[in-house]
Parts: structure tokens; C-alpha cells; sequence
């Protein structure tokens, strides 16, 4: 981070253009770039005469993101600091701001009011432990406070909000439903896929990290034949895709090995490049979504859930609303152990109603979920 700080100041002076609108949203990682990106294509086509800048807190972000097309500039924003804040909209001028969920900087929000730009936090969610609603985090709340409106993702957040004293808080929804949503109407054809799988079966496990690989293992060696496997590691590393082969009983291949390798002839596909795992949960049957084995945190399973199938995943979600839900009405199963994930996985593979009648659950909740673009619009709409 220090180094991107360093980088910084000539990379982003060099691309703003003098005499030019900018539109601004902030995003602190890759997460929170997802959900910007519905908000992102509204804002290109409500104001086209307008560029969009793009920054990042997290070097995660900004190296995956740095050259995506919807942006006409990406890059840091600086450390919080008064000065900081001043020399950055001196120099962009923004005419409208969005922060996306929690990044909340002060010292930029506080800039920001003061020169009345219009400031907007998108899918924003609150839980009353957070700073912002204790005795000693007053000044971040004044933070909080210096936004023209917010738009948050559940009523509890609503609720929570207005009893401290805001009054400009819609109930939207979470942009991510509508951004995945949008992946239906997307060319999804992999042919390195269709070749691979032959019209069998197809689990998908996803942004796996080597604690889901021990959970998945010992049903991958014991499954029919007659069902293919697609895994997509969070980290792309050789050393740990090549020691999860070592432990395999199956065949397996390298997304990197097809040009030169028949995939069909294969019952495993390891994904080893990245920007593929949003078109390849098309061809699943059967998502395990990766993360929740382990600490790091659960991965993305509305990605999967809008193409309407069944997702199983790790014990640790308690943080992850959207995934409790799902599992509340059975569209989503976790499982703590490696007999429970065989149990699961042998179920829905063997039956085709149970494994049908739990996509359309998570399929629906996709679905029920959306529209918080346009809830973000309108209020656009009226106050031009």
C-alpha cells in the first residue's frame, strides 16, 4: 500500500484532464467494484458527456480492475488526510460522488460537503455494533453525515440509521443482484467447456482455497464417472494446484493444457487463469462456493445462484446475510465436514427433482432481489 501511495500522485495527475466532468466512485476492493458496476453503466448513460474515475483501496482491487473499459480513469485514492482530500478535488472536481457499502474516509467526506458535491453510499449495510452508532465514534458518524443520501441494502440498516437521526436513507437493495443478474444476458460460451464436459454431469467448485480442496476431496475420488468436476483456486499458485493433484484418483487437466490436450478425456478441469469463474458457473449443475471452510471469508454465491442451481458451501457465514437467507429457504446447504459435503453432493446428484427444485429457489432469490439500480435512478431522476 505504501508503494501504490508513492505511485500514486503522477499516475492519476497525468490522466485527469483539465476542463473535463468527472464522475467519482470509490470502491475499496474487487467486492465493491461489482457492486458498482450496474451504477457505473447507469451513470455513463445518464451522463455521457461526463468521465468516470475510479479509485481503489485495496491493491487486490486496483490490480484486477486498473484497466476495465466502464472507467475512463482507475487508480489509489490517497491516505485519508485533510491535505489529501483538498489537493485530490482541486485537481478532479467531481460533480457527483458515490462511496460503495462501508469505505467511509472523513476527512475526504468532510471535504467533499463542505464544496457541496453531491455524495451518495450505495448498498450500504449497518449492524449496531459498528463505530458509527457508539459513544466514542462521533466523528465518524459526522462522516456518515455528510453524504446527500443513502441508499442501503436491508430494512434492519433503514431502521438502524433513522433511529440515530438520519432522515435521508432509502431502502434499495444490494447493486451485486442486479450486476450478477446481468450475467443471464451475456455470451457465456466456453467451448474448452463444452468439450470437457460431454453432456455429463458438472460440479463447479469456486474460488476454492485449500480447506474447501480437503472438504471436496474424498467425494471428487469416490464420485461416478459419469460426473465432471470444474475447480477455479482463489490463488493461482503452481506449488498448491499441483499438491491438490498429487491427492487426486481422477484424471485432471489444466485450463492452460486444453490447446495441446483433449479435455474430454479428462474427468477434472483446474481452472488456472483468472475472469473465467462468473461464465463457467453457466455450465454448472452444482456450485460449492469456497471460503467458508476456512476464515478468509465466503466467496460470491449469487454468481451461481443466478443461473439457478443448488450451491453448497463451508460452516463460517454467520457474516454473510445473503447466504443465511438463501439456506433459510433451502437453496443453499453448508456443511461442516467432509461426510456431510459427500451426503449432500451424492443426494443431488442422484436426484434430479431435489437438485432441480433447489436451483429454482436460489435462481428466485436472484430475481426477488433486484432492482436497487433503479431505486438509484430514480432518485437521480428527481433531483437532477
Amino acid at each position: 500500500m505504501l508503494k501504490a501511495e508513492r505511485r500514486f500522485s503522477p499516475s492519476y495527475k497525468h490522466e485527469i484532464q483539465a476542463g473535463e466532468k468527472y464522475i467519482w466512485i470509490h470502491a475499496a476492493s474487487l467486492g465493491e467494484f461489482e457492486q458498482s458496476v450496474t451504477v457505473i453503466e447507469l451513470l455513463k448513460e445518464k451522463y455521457p458527456s461526463h468521465r468516470i474515475l475510479v479509485t481503489f483501496f485495496s491493491p487486490s482491487g486496483y490490480e484486477n480492475k486498473k484497466k476495465h473499459p466502464l472507467a475512463d480513469v482507475i487508480t489509489y485514492l490517497p491516505l485519508d488526510t485533510y491535505s489529501n482530500a483538498r489537493k485530490f478535488l482541486d485537481l478532479v472536481r467531481p460533480e457527483l460522488v458515490f462511496f460503495v457499502k462501508y469505505d467511509i474516509w472523513p476527512n475526504f467526506l468532510q471535504e467533499i460537503k463542505q464544496r457541496g458535491i453531491r455524495s451518495f453510499l450505495i448498498s450500504g449495510a449497518f449492524r449496531k455494533d459498528q463505530v458509527y452508532f457508539k459513544s466514542y465514534g462521533s466523528w465518524m458518524k459526522k462522516a456518515l453525515q455528510s453524504f446527500e443520501h443513502i441508499f442501503v441494502q436491508n430494512r434492519e440498516s433503514k431502521e438502524l440509521l433513522e433511529k440515530n437521526g438520519f432522515s435521508n436513507v432509502s431502502l434499495s437493495g444490494d447493486t451485486r443482484f442486479d450486476r450478477v443478474s446481468r450475467q443471464l444476458t451475456y455470451d457465456n460460451k466456453l467451448e474448452v467447456l463444452e468439450n470437457f464436459l460431454q453432456d455429463d454431469l458438472c460440479i463447479v467448485a469456486g474460488s476454492t482455497w485449500p480447506e474447501d480442496e480437503e472438504l471436496l476431496l474424498e467425494y471428487i475420488n469416490s464420485a461416478p464417472a459419469k460426473v465432471k468436476f470444474i475447480i477455479a483456486p482463489h490463488e493461482i499458485k503452481t506449488e498448491k494446484i499441483n499438491d491438490f493433484r498429487k491427492k487426486l484418483k481422477m484424471s485432471s487437466v489444466l485450463y492452460s493444457e486444453t490447446s495441446s490436450r483433449e479435455p474430454k478425456d479428462f474427468q477434472l478441469l483446474i481452472i488456472d487463469n483468472i475472469g473465467l469463474l462468473s461464465r463457467i458457473y453457466s455450465y454448472a449443475d452444482i456450485a460449492y462456493v469456497g471460503g467458508a471452510a476456512g476464515n478468509t471469508g465466503l466467496h460470491n454465491i449469487l454468481e451461481p445462484a443466478t443461473f439457478g442451481i443448488p450451491i453448497v458451501i463451508g460452516k463460517n457465514f454467520e457474516k454473510f446475510p445473503e447466504a443465511k437467507k438463501l439456506e433459510q429457504l433451502a437453496g443453499l446447504y453448508s456443511v461442516a465436514s467432509a461426510e456431510e459435503l459427500t451426503a449432500i453432493f451424492q443426494k443431488l446428484v442422484k436426484n434430479k427433482d431435489f437438485r432441480t427444485q433447489t436451483g429454482m429457489i436460489a435462481g428466485h432469490f436472484i430475481n426477488s432481489n433486484t432492482g436497487a439500480t433503479r431505486v438509484i435512478s430514480d432518485y437521480l431522476s428527481k433531483k437532477p
